[in-house]
């Protein structure tokens, strides 16, 4: 009897283990993982950029067993709108914030009625976290005299729009308070102040917890974020982890083991810490077995930003715009062409390459997709289905009707097949020409540009092709208007949007 019972045992135990090793089904769906660098150049990239002098093994990786896109666009050149494209499927100009981006203080972008990506999965089964920096304003409690108190739960957060769970900053790592949240409350048990710095550590004078060191602030969220899909990797549910970096955007920051290690400036050090951070989360895959069919993309909010200090990093060779115009801010390439690389092993044939027009509000569509469903009227009114191209089928037109390009200060373009047409005579943003002094220059009203045979937008052929100019100009009226550029039942924009500046 007693063997009996010890033979059942060593059963039970290898059918246990065998059950926690098997592969998952082929319909299981899969693990999601969006990780979001801030403001890092698609030229950074060494899989991308062939004169690339920054080296990004861990980044290159992805493209070696998935996917890279040669044209991907974040909806928007600077980082809050961005965001919010990413997690509600949606251009941000459809909301309240028509340029620039939330502050210290703002309150949350999102509205609390809005689907999300987050909320979308959650619903079907997925546990959903989001690590990393947040960007999209947040409620928080006043006191008697109306200032913030920090101390107090928040409201209009990560975790009252889909996430389980949520661990990061507030906004960017340069905008005040310098605080970590874990769901809706500070970790700190103490403020203080600390005192702006410059240069490429700038940030700005304000509160500060106790247990934040802006140095530390990328490794912590990495290790929180690993710990994350080791804890999970098991679990009989699918997870989502959107995993928003503060990096490589200033401060700029990278520790003793990266400085020195591009032998370029501390931006391209800054950039070998934030592939480090890739690698990290792509061991964390393999050690827990799950990297077969778990979805991970990796991209950027926008372009570089002058920051990095363009000059200097020209001395080394080296262009985090790589042959594009501007950089972020900009309706020009550089401010919202990105780096986009999709490994997915169980779908994605390895060493792939996309050269269709994508963009970064398409994740809500494609994970829509991949569970074999559809989205409602007003889930995702600018998210198209990336999955067919995930897939490698040849399609016989392009996924996207056309694409809305939005700079710092509002000026729109829309990008449909080789033409890109631009409602404002300069950068709309922070190269040159910049909005002012366009205007002084009386530059043309419009900008159109052949992205086959011009990708350096040097020359405006508005005046040669009219009738581009109207059909394109038609197009964007009628996606203003209708509230969506997906088909479907007409959606309202939360406030007026106007297409001149």
């Amino acid at each position: 009897m007693q063997k009996l019972s010890i033979l059942f045992v060593l059963f039970s135990s290898l059918l246990l283990m065998s059950c926690e090793n098997e592969p998952a089904a082929e319909n299981d769906p899969p693990n999601i993982i969006y990780i979001l660098a801030d403001d890092l150049g698609y030229g950074d990239i060494s899989a991308l950029n062939e004169n690339s002098k920054l080296q990004t093994p861990h980044i290159d990786a992805m493209a070696t067993n998935g996917m890279a896109f040669t044209d991907a666009h974040s909806n928007s050149a600077v980082c809050t709108p961005t965001r919010y494209g990413i997690l509600t499927g949606r251009y941000a100009w459809r909301s309240s914030l028509k340029n620039g981006v939330s502050w210290s203080w703002s309150e949350p972008l999102i509205q609390p009625e809005r689907p999300t990506v987050a909320s979308y999965l959650q619903a079907r089964d997925y546990q959903t976290a989001c690590i990393g920096k947040w960007h999209l304003g947040l409620g928080w409690a006043k006191d008697t005299s109306g200032m913030a108190d920090i101390t107090q739960p928040i409201k209009g957060g990560p975790v009252h729009l889909g996430f389980d769970y949520f661990y990061g900053i507030t906004a960017s790592l340069d905008i005040p308070p310098y605080v970590y949240i874990e769901n809706d409350r500070i970790t700190a048990t103490s403020i203080d102040t600390v005192e702006a710095e410059t240069g490429k550590r700038f940030w700005r004078r304000g509160p500060v917890g106790n247990d934040f060191k802006h140095e530390e602030v990328l490794p912590k969220l990495t290790e929180k974020a690993v710990e994350y899909i080791s804890g999970h990797a098991q679990d009989d549910q699918p997870f989502f982890l959107y995993f928003p970096l503060p990096a490589p955007h200033t401060p700029i920051l990278p520790t003793s083991a990266f400085q020195g290690k591009s032998k370029t400036n501390a931006y391209g050090d800054f950039v070998l810490m934030v592939d480090d951070v890739v690698g990290q989360v792509r061991r964390a895959l393999e050690a827990n077995g799950i990297a077969e069919n778990t979805l991970v993309i990796f991209t950027s909010d926008n372009g570089c930003s002058p920051m990095a200090d363009f000059e200097e990093l020209a001395t080394f060779d080296h262009n985090p715009s790589y042959v594009f115009r501007g950089h972020k801010a900009d309706i020009f390439e550089g401010g919202h062409r990105v780096p986009f690389l999709v490994q997915w092993p169980r779908t994605i044939p390895q060493g792939s390459v996309s050269d269709e027009t994508v963009c970064l509000t398409d994740l809500m569509a494609t994970a829509a997709a991949i569970l074999q469903d559809s989205l409602s009227a007003g889930e995702g009114e600018d998210s198209y289905n990336l999955l067919p191209l995930l897939e490698g089928q040849t399609l016989s037109a392009p996924v996207r009707e056309a694409t809305v390009h939005h700079s710092i200060n509002g000026s729109f373009s829309i990008r449909q097949g080789k033409w890109k047409l631009a409602f404002c005579p300069g950068s709309g943003g922070w190269s040159a020409p910049r909005p002012q002094e366009a205007e002084k220059m009386e530059l043309p009203p419009v900008q159109l540009f052949d992205m086959e045979s011009d990708l350096a937008e040097a020359n405006n052929l508005s005046e040669q092709h009219p009738e581009i100019v109207s059909r394109l100009t038609a197009l964007m009226e009628r996606y203003i208007a209708e509230g969506r550029s997906t088909p479907g039942a007409a959606q309202k924009n939360d406030t007026e949007t106007l297409l001149y500046r």
